[in-house]
Protein backbone atom coordinates (compact mmCIF):
# COMPACT_ATOMS: atom_id res chain seq x y z
CA UNK A 1 0.00 0.00 0.00
CA UNK A 2 3.01 2.33 0.56
CA UNK A 3 1.47 4.40 2.75
CA UNK A 4 -1.52 5.29 0.68
CA UNK A 5 -4.91 3.83 0.72
CA UNK A 6 -5.97 3.53 -2.96
CA UNK A 7 -10.02 4.21 -3.08
CA UNK A 8 -12.79 3.22 -5.89
CA UNK A 9 -16.23 4.60 -5.96
CA UNK A 10 -19.39 2.26 -7.61
CA UNK A 11 -22.12 4.68 -7.99
CA UNK A 12 -22.01 8.65 -9.18
CA UNK A 13 -24.83 9.85 -7.37
CA UNK A 14 -24.78 13.84 -5.33
CA UNK A 15 -23.23 11.96 -2.52
CA UNK A 16 -20.74 10.55 -4.19
CA UNK A 17 -20.04 13.24 -6.07
CA UNK A 18 -19.29 15.18 -2.87
CA UNK A 19 -17.09 12.54 -1.02
CA UNK A 20 -15.00 12.40 -4.12
CA UNK A 21 -14.40 16.38 -3.81
CA UNK A 22 -13.02 15.35 0.35
CA UNK A 23 -10.01 13.37 -1.53
CA UNK A 24 -8.65 17.04 -1.56
CA UNK A 25 -5.70 17.47 0.51
CA UNK A 26 -5.52 13.74 1.73
CA UNK A 27 -1.91 12.47 2.27
CA UNK A 28 -2.87 8.74 3.15
CA UNK A 29 -6.53 8.34 0.61
CA UNK A 30 -6.52 8.82 -3.20
CA UNK A 31 -9.46 8.13 -5.36
CA UNK A 32 -8.14 6.24 -8.57
CA UNK A 33 -11.05 4.51 -9.86
CA UNK A 34 -14.49 4.79 -10.65
CA UNK A 35 -17.86 2.59 -11.66
CA UNK A 36 -21.06 3.82 -13.15
CA UNK A 37 -23.98 1.94 -15.70
CA UNK A 38 -24.29 5.88 -16.71
CA UNK A 39 -21.87 6.87 -19.45
CA UNK A 40 -22.52 10.61 -18.74
CA UNK A 41 -21.50 10.73 -14.40
CA UNK A 42 -18.60 8.27 -15.62
CA UNK A 43 -17.56 11.20 -18.38
CA UNK A 44 -18.09 13.88 -15.84
CA UNK A 45 -16.83 12.28 -12.86
CA UNK A 46 -13.57 11.29 -14.88
CA UNK A 47 -13.06 14.77 -15.93
CA UNK A 48 -13.73 16.67 -12.60
CA UNK A 49 -11.63 13.88 -10.56
CA UNK A 50 -9.28 13.65 -13.27
CA UNK A 51 -9.28 9.82 -13.07
CA UNK A 52 -7.09 7.49 -15.96
CA UNK A 53 -9.53 6.42 -18.28
CA UNK A 54 -8.11 2.68 -17.88
CA UNK A 55 -9.68 3.24 -14.07
CA UNK A 56 -13.19 4.07 -15.41
CA UNK A 57 -15.20 1.57 -15.66
CA UNK A 58 -19.08 0.55 -16.67
CA UNK A 59 -19.68 -2.02 -15.27
CA UNK A 60 -19.05 -2.48 -10.92
CA UNK A 61 -17.32 -5.83 -11.40
CA UNK A 62 -14.52 -4.36 -13.49
CA UNK A 63 -13.44 -2.08 -10.71
CA UNK A 64 -13.62 -4.70 -8.15
CA UNK A 65 -11.32 -6.82 -9.95
CA UNK A 66 -8.74 -4.09 -9.69
CA UNK A 67 -5.80 -4.94 -8.09
CA UNK A 68 -4.69 -1.49 -7.24
CA UNK A 69 -7.76 -0.49 -6.00
CA UNK A 70 -7.80 -1.52 -1.58
CA UNK A 71 -11.37 -0.09 -0.81
CA UNK A 72 -14.38 0.24 -2.19
CA UNK A 73 -17.44 2.95 -1.19
CA UNK A 74 -20.41 1.72 -2.81
CA UNK A 75 -22.95 4.95 -3.11
CA UNK A 76 -25.55 2.46 -4.91
CA UNK A 77 -28.90 3.22 -3.74
CA UNK A 78 -29.97 1.15 -0.44
CA UNK A 79 -31.14 -1.98 -2.05
CA UNK A 80 -28.17 -2.35 -3.95
CA UNK A 81 -25.69 -1.92 -0.79
CA UNK A 82 -25.93 -5.90 0.08
CA UNK A 83 -25.31 -7.72 -3.16
CA UNK A 84 -22.38 -4.94 -3.84
CA UNK A 85 -20.88 -5.77 -0.16
CA UNK A 86 -20.95 -9.32 -0.36
CA UNK A 87 -19.28 -9.34 -3.55
CA UNK A 88 -16.55 -6.92 -2.78
CA UNK A 89 -16.07 -9.06 0.25
CA UNK A 90 -16.00 -12.05 -1.96
CA UNK A 91 -13.18 -10.06 -4.22
CA UNK A 92 -11.36 -9.35 -1.06
CA UNK A 93 -11.58 -5.43 -0.59
CA UNK A 94 -12.07 -3.41 2.44
CA UNK A 95 -15.54 -1.42 1.87
CA UNK A 96 -17.19 1.10 3.12
CA UNK A 97 -20.57 1.49 2.29
CA UNK A 98 -22.99 4.60 2.99
CA UNK A 99 -25.69 4.28 5.14
CA UNK A 100 -28.15 2.37 6.19
CA UNK A 101 -25.43 -0.75 5.09
CA UNK A 102 -28.46 -3.26 4.77
CA UNK A 103 -32.09 -2.63 4.61
CA UNK A 104 -33.29 -6.17 6.09
CA UNK A 105 -31.52 -7.97 9.24
CA UNK A 106 -31.80 -11.34 7.15
CA UNK A 107 -28.75 -9.99 4.83
CA UNK A 108 -26.96 -8.21 7.10
CA UNK A 109 -26.42 -11.77 9.22
CA UNK A 110 -25.65 -13.63 6.18
CA UNK A 111 -23.25 -11.41 4.99
CA UNK A 112 -21.60 -9.75 8.23
CA UNK A 113 -20.79 -13.69 8.92
CA UNK A 114 -18.89 -14.14 5.75
CA UNK A 115 -15.22 -15.53 6.80
CA UNK A 116 -13.31 -12.73 4.79
CA UNK A 117 -14.67 -10.04 7.10
CA UNK A 118 -12.02 -12.01 9.56
CA UNK A 119 -9.34 -9.56 7.56
CA UNK A 120 -10.93 -7.09 5.60
CA UNK A 121 -12.66 -3.68 6.63
CA UNK A 122 -16.33 -3.29 6.55
CA UNK A 123 -17.40 0.17 7.68
CA UNK A 124 -20.80 2.29 7.23
CA UNK A 125 -20.90 5.85 6.10
CA UNK A 126 -22.05 7.74 9.06
CA UNK A 127 -19.81 10.52 9.42
CA UNK A 128 -21.32 12.45 11.82
CA UNK A 129 -19.38 10.47 14.27
CA UNK A 130 -16.19 11.34 13.25
CA UNK A 131 -17.23 15.15 14.11
CA UNK A 132 -14.65 17.07 17.05
CA UNK A 133 -18.46 17.81 18.65
CA UNK A 134 -18.68 13.52 19.53
CA UNK A 135 -15.17 13.35 20.84
CA UNK A 136 -16.62 16.35 23.15
CA UNK A 137 -20.07 14.20 24.01
CA UNK A 138 -18.12 11.37 25.15
CA UNK A 139 -15.73 13.37 27.01
CA UNK A 140 -18.19 15.05 28.94
CA UNK A 141 -20.45 11.84 29.83
CA UNK A 142 -16.86 9.76 30.93
CA UNK A 143 -16.13 12.23 33.11
CA UNK A 144 -19.80 12.09 34.72
CA UNK A 145 -20.91 15.89 34.38
CA UNK A 146 -24.63 15.08 34.15
CA UNK A 147 -24.20 12.11 36.14
CA UNK A 148 -25.78 7.91 35.02
CA UNK A 149 -27.29 8.70 31.41
CA UNK A 150 -30.86 7.86 31.50
CA UNK A 151 -32.00 8.82 28.37
CA UNK A 152 -31.97 10.72 24.88
CA UNK A 153 -34.07 12.16 22.28
CA UNK A 154 -32.94 12.53 19.05
CA UNK A 155 -35.04 13.83 15.67
CA UNK A 156 -33.76 13.91 12.23
CA UNK A 157 -36.59 15.81 10.22
CA UNK A 158 -37.39 18.66 7.50
CA UNK A 159 -40.44 19.03 5.63
CA UNK A 160 -39.25 18.53 2.18
CA UNK A 161 -42.66 16.94 0.94
CA UNK A 162 -44.45 20.43 0.48
CA UNK A 163 -44.79 24.04 0.52
CA UNK A 164 -46.95 26.33 2.24
CA UNK A 165 -49.12 28.87 1.03
CA UNK A 166 -50.76 31.60 3.77
CA UNK A 167 -51.94 30.92 6.50
CA UNK A 168 -49.90 27.21 6.77
CA UNK A 169 -52.41 25.79 3.67
CA UNK A 170 -50.37 23.52 1.56
CA UNK A 171 -49.51 24.31 -1.79
CA UNK A 172 -47.90 21.55 -3.76
CA UNK A 173 -46.99 18.17 -3.46
CA UNK A 174 -42.98 17.36 -4.08
CA UNK A 175 -43.51 13.38 -3.86
CA UNK A 176 -41.85 11.79 -6.87
CA UNK A 177 -41.53 7.81 -6.63
CA UNK A 178 -38.21 8.20 -9.26
CA UNK A 179 -36.31 9.62 -6.68
CA UNK A 180 -34.40 7.05 -4.67
CA UNK A 181 -36.00 8.03 -0.85
CA UNK A 182 -39.80 7.71 -2.09
CA UNK A 183 -39.14 4.81 -4.46
CA UNK A 184 -39.60 1.53 -1.89
CA UNK A 185 -37.75 -0.82 -4.01
CA UNK A 186 -34.66 0.99 -3.68
CA UNK A 187 -35.09 0.88 -0.01
CA UNK A 188 -36.40 4.92 0.70
CA UNK A 189 -38.50 5.73 3.47
CA UNK A 190 -37.85 8.19 6.33
CA UNK A 191 -36.76 5.38 9.11
CA UNK A 192 -33.95 4.31 6.54
CA UNK A 193 -32.45 7.69 5.79
CA UNK A 194 -33.03 10.05 8.52
CA UNK A 195 -33.96 7.48 11.15
CA UNK A 196 -31.31 5.25 10.21
CA UNK A 197 -28.89 8.68 12.15
CA UNK A 198 -30.55 8.95 15.18
CA UNK A 199 -30.50 4.90 16.06
CA UNK A 200 -26.73 5.05 15.11
CA UNK A 201 -26.25 8.16 17.73
CA UNK A 202 -28.71 5.85 20.57
CA UNK A 203 -26.28 3.17 19.70
CA UNK A 204 -23.21 5.09 20.75
CA UNK A 205 -24.44 6.64 23.60
CA UNK A 206 -25.98 2.96 25.07
CA UNK A 207 -22.43 1.82 24.49
CA UNK A 208 -21.36 4.20 26.94
CA UNK A 209 -23.39 3.34 29.67
CA UNK A 210 -22.05 0.53 31.73
CA UNK A 211 -23.98 -2.27 32.27
CA UNK A 212 -26.09 -1.91 29.20
CA UNK A 213 -26.08 -4.67 26.95
CA UNK A 214 -27.13 -2.97 23.20
CA UNK A 215 -27.89 -6.06 21.97
CA UNK A 216 -31.03 -6.68 24.18
CA UNK A 217 -33.50 -3.94 23.04
CA UNK A 218 -36.90 -3.58 21.98
CA UNK A 219 -39.17 -1.36 20.22
CA UNK A 220 -42.05 0.74 21.58
CA UNK A 221 -43.84 2.68 19.08
CA UNK A 222 -45.67 5.68 19.85
CA UNK A 223 -46.96 7.12 16.99
CA UNK A 224 -48.36 5.29 13.99
CA UNK A 225 -46.02 5.52 10.58
CA UNK A 226 -47.37 8.32 8.45
CA UNK A 227 -46.97 7.52 4.63
CA UNK A 228 -47.85 8.51 1.35
CA UNK A 229 -47.98 5.48 -1.19
CA UNK A 230 -46.34 3.09 0.28
CA UNK A 231 -43.25 5.14 1.63
CA UNK A 232 -42.88 5.73 5.29
CA UNK A 233 -42.70 9.67 5.35
CA UNK A 234 -42.90 10.36 9.34
CA UNK A 235 -42.20 7.94 12.55
CA UNK A 236 -41.46 7.90 15.81
CA UNK A 237 -40.19 5.36 18.13
CA UNK A 238 -38.97 4.61 21.59
CA UNK A 239 -35.83 2.28 21.64
CA UNK A 240 -35.69 0.70 24.97
CA UNK A 241 -31.91 -1.06 25.74
CA UNK A 242 -31.99 -3.91 28.99
CA UNK A 243 -34.95 -2.11 30.20
CA UNK A 244 -32.20 0.61 31.41
CA UNK A 245 -31.81 3.31 28.58
CA UNK A 246 -34.61 4.61 26.37
CA UNK A 247 -33.81 6.92 23.11
CA UNK A 248 -37.19 8.36 21.77
CA UNK A 249 -36.40 9.04 18.10
CA UNK A 250 -38.34 10.97 15.26
CA UNK A 251 -37.58 11.41 12.08
CA UNK A 252 -39.09 13.20 9.11
CA UNK A 253 -40.10 14.47 5.48
CA UNK A 254 -43.12 16.57 6.67
CA UNK A 255 -41.63 18.31 9.11
CA UNK A 256 -39.48 20.64 10.54
CA UNK A 257 -38.77 18.71 14.00
CA UNK A 258 -35.08 19.92 13.91
CA UNK A 259 -31.76 17.56 13.94
CA UNK A 260 -31.05 18.22 18.00
CA UNK A 261 -30.20 15.45 20.17
CA UNK A 262 -30.87 15.77 24.10
CA UNK A 263 -29.01 13.36 26.62
CA UNK A 264 -30.20 12.96 30.01
CA UNK A 265 -28.30 12.11 33.16
CA UNK A 266 -29.64 12.25 37.11
CA UNK A 267 -27.72 15.62 37.32
CA UNK A 268 -28.07 16.86 34.25
CA UNK A 269 -28.27 17.23 30.31
CA UNK A 270 -26.71 17.20 27.26
CA UNK A 271 -27.75 19.74 24.42
CA UNK A 272 -26.46 19.15 20.96
CA UNK A 273 -27.97 21.58 18.67
CA UNK A 274 -27.40 19.66 15.50
CA UNK A 275 -26.45 16.64 16.06
CA UNK A 276 -25.37 15.81 12.19
CA UNK A 277 -23.59 19.13 10.84
CA UNK A 278 -20.59 19.57 8.60
CA UNK A 279 -20.68 23.26 10.15
CA UNK A 280 -19.47 24.65 13.75
CA UNK A 281 -21.00 21.56 16.42
CA UNK A 282 -22.26 23.29 19.30
CA UNK A 283 -23.13 21.66 22.65
CA UNK A 284 -24.37 22.74 25.45
CA UNK A 285 -24.05 21.39 29.09
CA UNK A 286 -26.82 22.06 31.64
CA UNK A 287 -25.88 20.63 35.24
CA UNK A 288 -25.30 22.45 38.39
CA UNK A 289 -24.15 25.21 36.15
CA UNK A 290 -24.74 25.87 32.08
CA UNK A 291 -21.83 25.57 30.00
CA UNK A 292 -21.80 26.04 25.71
CA UNK A 293 -19.12 24.87 23.80
CA UNK A 294 -18.30 25.60 20.18
CA UNK A 295 -16.08 22.83 18.13
CA UNK A 296 -14.49 23.95 14.62
CA UNK A 297 -14.75 21.40 12.17
CA UNK A 298 -11.71 22.31 10.21
CA UNK A 299 -12.18 20.04 7.83
CA UNK A 300 -15.76 18.48 5.79
CA UNK A 301 -16.50 15.09 7.76
CA UNK A 302 -16.01 13.37 4.51
CA UNK A 303 -12.52 13.93 4.54
CA UNK A 304 -12.16 13.01 8.35
CA UNK A 305 -14.12 9.55 7.42
CA UNK A 306 -11.97 8.70 4.44
CA UNK A 307 -8.89 10.02 6.44
CA UNK A 308 -9.75 7.76 9.87
CA UNK A 309 -10.79 4.96 7.22
CA UNK A 310 -7.78 4.87 5.88
CA UNK A 311 -5.26 4.79 8.47
CA UNK A 312 -7.58 1.55 10.06
CA UNK A 313 -6.56 -0.29 6.96
CA UNK A 314 -3.26 0.90 7.27
CA UNK A 315 -2.72 -0.16 10.67
CA UNK A 316 -4.40 -3.30 9.62
CA UNK A 317 -7.86 -2.89 11.73
CA UNK A 318 -11.02 -4.57 10.08
CA UNK A 319 -13.20 -2.25 11.88
CA UNK A 320 -13.84 1.33 12.20
CA UNK A 321 -11.26 3.20 15.55
CA UNK A 322 -14.01 4.33 17.75
CA UNK A 323 -15.98 6.35 17.42
CA UNK A 324 -16.86 5.04 14.11
CA UNK A 325 -19.63 2.51 13.21
CA UNK A 326 -18.17 -1.33 14.23
CA UNK A 327 -19.47 -4.22 12.43
CA UNK A 328 -21.85 -5.25 15.88
CA UNK A 329 -22.97 -2.16 15.94
CA UNK A 330 -24.13 -2.50 12.04
CA UNK A 331 -25.68 -5.95 12.69
CA UNK A 332 -27.64 -4.63 15.55
CA UNK A 333 -28.84 -1.01 13.54
CA UNK A 334 -30.07 -3.20 10.79
CA UNK A 335 -32.15 -5.49 13.35
CA UNK A 336 -33.22 -2.31 14.76
CA UNK A 337 -34.45 -0.66 11.30
CA UNK A 338 -35.94 -4.16 10.09
CA UNK A 339 -38.07 -4.06 12.97
CA UNK A 340 -39.08 -0.46 13.15
CA UNK A 341 -39.92 -0.51 9.36
CA UNK A 342 -42.02 -3.42 9.88
CA UNK A 343 -43.58 -2.10 13.13
CA UNK A 344 -42.95 -5.35 15.24
CA UNK A 345 -43.65 -5.00 18.87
Amino acid sequence: MNGIIKWGIIGLGNVAHEFAKSFYNIKKAKLIAIASKTQNKLSKFKDEFNIDSNYCYDEYEKLLKNNEVDIIYISLPNSFHNEWIFRSIELKKHVLVEKPAFINFKDAKKTLSHPNLNNYFLGEGFMFRYHPQIKKIIELIKNNEIGNIISMESVFGKNILFKKKFFGILKSNRFDSNKRIFNKSLGGGVILDHGSYAVSMSLLIASLIEGVNIENFRLKNDSKKKMIEDIDVESSIELIFDNKFKSNITASFLNDVGNHTIINGENGKIIISNTWTSDTGEIHLENNKKKSFKLENKKNLYSLEIENISDDILNNNIEASYPGTNKNEILISSQILDEWLNEKK
